[in-house]
């Protein structure tokens, strides 16, 4: 006999750091508990390419200066001086650095004078699913991108970039943000594919065998979705900026491929609604089947209490101490022979017919044994 295994999972309350109220802007305030920045460089040109993890900043300037695109990517932000050196060889602005350190924001895209800069939510799955920011700067011949922790989704674009699969080395860095984009995007489908078959496997078991725990996991299923849905509904915003916005950083070569984006970004949005309304669908459900057990076991109760009324009736008539010695009225049958045997006939013929008017009635049987009414 297979025994069900219920899974319970931690919670987690994320906390994302915020500078002070009254700090000066463009102050950078980095989380001493954040990773410490690792900066890896990859710069392709359409015939060669080097990648390279260095500690020296500096020579992040020769790659500018001799390669077409240079990609820099830093894991980590707990390093302060690494991520201003980073912002002075850059030119990034300092408003725009200060997002990047502070991680709660909401995914936009921005224009300054030297680069755009983009804000994105970067989702994983582990025990729950979780989002970091993902921050990008775009510019002449460079891509900046900085992420919260090591492990990412991008690797199928490095596989491209380093075997020269597609037009990735035959463009500029514009295209380079349009893949980080696209594989960002692209990532939501497996999460929402997984929740959606938790979410198949919780109907089936509400309809089947429902527990007290299934409500949990359905709720957890559903603080899934919520994160989902924080992270990818300023998306359209950012890819309706992008496609809209004029900016000398983005080809309009490349804004044909980020309409493609767009509409990766409203199917998501819609699959996430549909999942929603789905669990609150489930939620509801749960609570109509607790109903519907509930009203069978007072049915049960109460055709089993209907029964023994007026067995306890006959029982109790026949239990009264009348003396028949005293009274040829005084229930005679008390001195019959077959009395006893009448007195468990007369109670048998009443559970029968009792039964039987239940079951024309249709309030015990199967739906296929009752007789359809006239």
């Amino acid at each position: 006999m297979e025994t069900k295994e219920t899974v319970e999972f931690p919670r987690k309350r994320s906390r994302k750091r915020r500078s002070p109220p009254g700090t000066p802007p463009g102050t950078l305030l980095v989380d001493p508990e954040a990773p410490k920045c690792s900066v890896r460089v990859m710069a392709y040109r359409e015939d060669d390419v080097v990648e390279k993890t260095t500690q020296d900043l500096g020579e992040i300037r020769r790659f500018l200066q001799e390669w077409p695109v240079t990609w820099v990517n830093v894991d980590g932000l707990g390093d302060a001086d690494t991520l201003r050196q980073l912002g002075e060889i850059f030119d990034v602005h300092k408003l725009a650095l200060e997002d990047v350190v502070n991680v709660h924001q909401r995914p936009k895209a921005e224009q300054y004078e030297g680069h755009l800069f983009i804000i994105l939510r970067m989702t994983e799955a582990g025990e729950r699913i979780e989002s970091e920011q993902f921050s990008i700067f775009l510019g002449k011949n460079f891509v900046l991108t900085f992420q919260e922790r090591p492990g990412d989704c991008l690797d199928p674009v490095r596989d491209r970039i380093r075997s020269g699969r597609g037009r990735i080395r035959q463009v500029g860095p514009d295209y380079l943000t349009y893949a980080f984009l696209d594989a960002i995007v692209d990532h939501y489908f497996p999460l929402l594919e997984r929740l959606g078959d938790r979410l198949e496997a919780l109907e089936d078991e509400i309809l089947t065998d429902p527990d007290s725990s299934t409500v949990a996991r359905v709720h957890d299923v559903k603080r899934d979705l919520q994160t989902l849905r924080r992270a990818a509904w300023p998306l359209r915003d950012v890819m309706n900026s992008l496609l809209r916005d004029m900016s000398a950083f983005v080809a309009d070569d490349t804004r044909v491929y980020l309409r493609d984006c767009y509409d990766h970004t409203v199917q998501i949005l819609d699959i996430l609604e549909v999942r929603r309304e789905l669990c609150s669908d489930l939620r509801d459900l749960y609570l109509s089947c607790l109903s519907n057990r509930m009203n069978e076991v007072m049915k049960v109760l109460t055709i089993i209490a209907t029964i023994f009324i007026p067995l306890s009736f006959v029982a109790g008539l026949y239990g009264m101490n009348f003396d028949p010695d005293r009274s040829p009225w005084n229930m005679p049958e008390l001195s019959w022979y077959w009395g006893y045997p009448f007195a468990l006939g007369v109670m048998a013929a009443v559970v029968g017919l009792l039964l039987f008017y239940f079951h024309r009635r249709g309030w015990i049987g199967s739906p296929r044994d009752r007789e359809p009414k006239e």
